[in-house]
């Protein structure tokens, strides 16, 4: 028999991982494959690229090996097929408008020469375009896409192969020494053996990365976390979130394992039942852009494209570098440059003062935090941030504009999470620490120039 070449993409692990199981019962031998895509790698943040190189290093010792290739995947997986004699390539399914588009071009390629491209599972529990509603039209609303998701039985976690021969025979390329990757990737920088360092960028603190990292992290979360989820996960001063975002972003981590351990849970139902809501808000906003790859630039709600913005200029800077004079606000964007992470309620506060307090455009916002969280996952970040603005799907009522003083004391009463990031705020005490100090803006004062931006949208709108 001939090898099997499995192509890792957003899946950089070997448990529960069904492609490796088809791969490995394919061939005689799998061969491990990643192409670093320049059209990836090059709009990609800082943060995803060191982290990204670190997970890379920890699948390269599990497995004890990895063949490395940088350039456009249509030729690098064809190229390494024939290097090989392979008979078959197998991935998981990607349903992202350029992950559809890449696929189907390497698909194309192969079938030239008489090689299947095999798609088995997915990033999701449920895949994207799978579920419709009673007229069979996607799904624009997340609770009724809710209700038909838990009606899913999703399969149960796939096991290992117990024996896995991999074939390291085709010829691997180096990657760069830091973690940017310019220009032609052929001649991008001095290349060193094995140079997957994984540095983060200027000191930020990023998490452990790697498929054995994400588990510890799920363990922890599971004995530490999962039984006060719902009454804390709002709370961004409590460890009390699974920080396991960027792991389901690259693939350590399965949905479908964290659902079967739910199953299993004996820790308070709420929580379990809040967490596993949350893991379907993921697979909503991936199934809302699939049916709409516009969605990931424009507004889904498209009669908001007229709303009055601003350009950006040096309020968004001041936005961009926690220098709003707001305290909650300055917080989390000082942590997204500290972690490339950011808690997700001061994810929405910090977006509704850029849309509604600033009057920018969503779109500057969403790409700025791309460029630095560590787990930017395009689906949840653009739809996010159009939830906020009200120009998504399920959208906040336009009326709704988080207040940051008020957010910061229901969320941060003692302001024990200011107080980490805004460092020049550490004695001031609660709750004086909430208040604005040389605020950019009069919070009031746009509140009401955004509800009547608003709501001449509204009345223009046909019912």
């Amino acid at each position: 028999m001939a090898p099997a070449v499995l192509w890792f993409r957003r899946d950089l692990r070997l448990r529960d991982n069904p492609a490796l199981a088809r791969a490995a019962a394919a061939g005689d031998a799998v061969v491990p494959l990643f192409v670093i895509d320049p059209a990836l790698w090059r709009p990609a943040g800082e943060p995803r690229r060191s982290y990204l190189l670190s997970s890379l290093a920890a699948l390269r010792r599990s497995i004890g090996g990895l063949v490395l290739r940088v350039g456009d995947p249509a030729d690098e997986v064809a190229a390494v097929v024939a290097e090989t004699g392979a008979n078959s390539v197998h991935m998981a399914a990607d349903f992202g408008p350029y992950g559809v588009r890449r696929d189907t071009a390497v698909e194309s390629r192969l079938d030239a020469s008489g090689v299947p491209l095999v798609r088995t599972g997915s990033s999701y529990a449920v895949n994207p375009g799978s579920l419709l509603t009673v007229a069979e039209e996607p799904f624009r609303v997340f609770t009724p896409y809710f209700k038909a998701w838990q009606a899913q039985s999703w399969p149960a976690p796939s096991p290992t192969p117990s024996v896995i021969r991999w074939s390291l025979s085709a010829p691997s390329a180096d990657l760069p020494t830091g973690h940017v990757l310019t220009g032609d990737p052929e001649a991008a920088g001095v290349r060193a053996a094995n140079a997957l360092t994984g540095d983060p960028p200027d000191g930020m603190q990023l998490p452990p990365a790697g498929e054995d990292a994400a588990h510890r992290r799920w363990m922890h979360f599971q004995q530490s976390g999962l039984a006060s989820y719902g009454a804390h996960r709002n709370r961004p001063d409590l460890d009390a979130t699974s920080r396991l975002s960027v792991h389901l972003k690259w693939g350590e981590l399965h949905p479908r394992t964290l659902l079967a351990d739910l199953a299993n849970s004996c820790v308070d139902a709420g929580s379990v039942a809040r967490f596993r809501t949350e893991l379907a808000w993921r697979e909503f906003y991936a199934d809302v852009l699939f049916h709409r790859p516009d969605s990931a630039r424009e507004d889904f709600r498209q009669e908001f494209s007229a709303l009055p913005v601003q350009k950006p200029g040096d309020l968004f800077n001041a936005w961009c570098e926690g220098r709003t004079g707001y305290p909650i606000v300055d917080a989390g964007m000082r942590q997204l440059r500290a972690e490339g992470w950011m808690h997700n309620r001061v994810r929405m506060i910090v977006a509704s003062f850029l849309v509604k307090d600033l009057h920018i455009a969503w779109q500057h916002g969403a790409r700025h935090f791309m460029r630095w969280l560590v787990d930017g996952d395009l689906a949840s970040n653009m739809h996010g941030w159009q939830w906020t603005a009200g120009s998504g799907t399920d959208p906040a009522p336009y009326f709704r504009v988080f207040n940051p003083v008020d957010q910061g004391k229901k969320f941060d009463p003692d302001g024990a999470y200011i107080r980490r990031y805004v460092t020049e705020l550490r004695d001031v005490p609660a709750p004086q620490i909430h208040e604005p100090r040389s605020p950019i803006v009069d919070h009031a004062v746009e509140r009401k120039r955004s509800l009547a931006a608003y709501e001449s949208i509204r009345t223009r709108t046909p019912a």
